[in-house]
């Protein structure tokens, strides 16, 4: 049979909430599978609660903070209280029909709903679990909650980060929850290409802590070669120039990566001196005679206004860019080419923007179908589908099981 999208037949039931695990679910559902996203009653996702700023009217009840919509378009919301027996025995249901489950509870709290893996696979082997967790589920943190800003911390990127001469930053945005969703949400593929080899599924551990080392990538491995890795604000540890530089009016970006952009660099600035000094040859040369070329280049550039540096430099093929805020990214005309803000209409808040997905498929792109879900707006569709009569589901909301 085929289908519009790539992950049409998978369905994911999302037991996780603010950012990890919702971000990995609503990857699964941009690739069209049907995420059913699980939510206390009353309350739901605490990133509902994380605003202002809101979208929609707080006055008239249909407000949902900005930072709930980041994690949670293309999902369906049901209100399920997992303390309740009631509450587990309908999980069990809808997982019993379900693909892929995702949580981020802390180390063994599935267990005490009966909702854990092991519980779940003795009668349904093909189900796939991710687990996410600041720590993972072995090793003497496990039982910590982690927390994206913490673990910045502990796993060396502030370190790096930040002014030379100043104190450690954190990355703008939560790095650590958004590499660890990617890290899951490309598991949880590998496995379902694997059940569909075996048919057995299979449990997936992912650790916030684990994603922030991994993605250490060349700092680490520089560390790995004997150097102690530090902070260089916007400069580069590897490669010169490759940083920020005022130019008369405004600052640029600059990145010179090759010996021949350092050429035509040399060339379009009008310093021949520099393209001949044998110590600014290479790249090696360049970084070792860092703290005296960056100096000569910061005069270079004080010479001529950033629009006609990043004219000249693109010319060149030399990458630079200039530095946008935020709602000027979102504007740029290469954002808007790559379909990257969309929008989308909710039946209460109506029209609103969201990012849209990244990874262009040819035959079976993933879309913005639906906006993020008010608390509970499907739990009595969903709750039908897996059998439950009006008065059943009217019982259960009244006991605020649902």
């Amino acid at each position: 049979m085929n289908h519009p999208h790539a992950l049409a037949d998978i369905r994911v039931v999302d037991l996780s909430r603010v950012l990890a695990g919702p971000y990995c679910a609503m990857l699964l559902a941009d690739y069209g599978a049907d995420v059913i996203k699980i939510e206390q009653p009353g309350s739901g996702d605490p990133t509902r609660a994380w605003g202002p700023p809101w979208v929609g009217e707080p006055s008239v009840g249909t407000a949902q903070s900005a930072y709930y919509q980041t994690a949670n378009r293309n999902k369906r919301s049901l209100t399920l209280d997992l303390k309740a027996a009631e509450g587990q025995a309908i999980a069990r249901r809808l997982i019993t029909g379900a693909d892929v489950v995702v949580e981020n509870f802390m180390p063994g709290t599935m267990a005490t709903f009966g909702l854990d893996y092991a519980t779940l696979a003795a009668t349904q082997p093909g189900l796939i679990y991710c687990a996410i967790t600041g720590y993972g589920q072995t090793g003497p943190y496990r039982d910590r909650p982690g927390y994206d800003f913490m673990i910045q911390a502990e796993g060396g990127v502030m370190s790096i980060t930040g002014p030379a001469e100043g104190e450690p930053h954190k990355v703008g945005v939560a790095i650590v929850d958004i590499s660890a969703a990617l890290y899951a949400a490309t598991a949880i593929l590998a496995a379902l290409h694997h059940r569909q080899r075996t048919g057995r599924g299979q449990y997936i551990d992912v650790a916030l802590f684990d994603a922030q080392i991994g993605w250490l990538a060349n700092v680490a491995h520089n560390a790995f070669a004997g150097t102690s890795p530090q902070r260089h604000g916007n400069a580069h540890a590897n490669i010169v120039p490759y940083e920020t530089f005022a130019a008369a009016d405004e600052p640029i970006v600059v990145g010179i990566g090759s010996d021949a952009q350092w050429q035509r660099f040399c060339a379009l600035a009008g310093r021949p001196d520099l393209a001949t000094e044998p110590r600014y040859a290479t790249n090696a040369g360049r970084v070792a005679a860092r703290a005296e070329l960056i100096p000569r280049l910061v005069e270079v550039f004080r010479e001529r206004p950033a629009a006609d540096w990043l004219a000249r430099l693109s010319a060149a093929r030399i990458p630079a860019a200039p530095i946008n805020d935020v709602p000027t990214a979102l504007a740029d005309p290469q954002t808007a080419a790559r379909d990257m803000v969309q929008w989308v209409t909710h039946p209460a808040r109506g029209p609103q923007q969201v990012l849209g997905p990244v990874a262009k498929l040819s035959a079976t792109p993933a879309t913005v179908r639906d906006a993020p879900p008010s608390l509970g707006e499907h739990s009595d569709a969903i709750l039908r589908e897996l059998g439950y009569s009006e008065k059943e589901v009217t019982d259960l909301r009244a006991r605020s099981v649902i």
